[in-house]
């Protein structure tokens, strides 16, 4: 959350956190009245799946760091942060900042790793066929 990557403020949402730490809002209907009730499922990810959230978080914190950023900022503002644009309104490929090059480019790596372990399962549970 805030705290671990030093933002400035509060995000706006704390949806992504929520549901990866297994909590589930759901929507329960009793009479004309609608409820809403916490349930929590826990959820278990691959040493793959770690090492992604970590570089990632990595990433956020040093974005976070910079003296203009935004609390709520996605990869894709990261991104365009400090790779910038051209003058065609294109993104830029690489960045000047070398630390953000390290950390992009280990990021990039552990998605690799994780792309590679989940694609064999994308066959097997069929949401693709060979």
């Amino acid at each position: 959350m805030e705290h671990e990557i030093n933002a400035r403020d509060k995000f706006d949402s704390h949806f992504m956190v929520s549901f990866i730490s297994g909590k589930l809002i759901q929507n329960r209907y009793s009479g004309l009245f609608e409820q809403e009730e916490e349930v929590f499922i826990k959820r278990e990810f691959s040493q793959e799946a770690k090492k992604v959230f970590d570089a990632g978080r990595e990433l956020w914190k040093y974005y976070h760091e910079q003296p203009k950023c935004n609390v709520n900022a996605s990869l894709y503002d990261i991104r365009e942060h400090f790779q910038g644009r051209n003058d065609k309104g294109k993104m830029n490929a690489k960045s000047d900042d070398e630390k953000y090059n390290e950390l992009i480019g280990n990021l990039r790596v552990e998605l690799k790793v994780l792309a590679e372990k989940i694609e064999p399962k994308i066959y097997e549970y069929g949401f693709l066929k060979e």
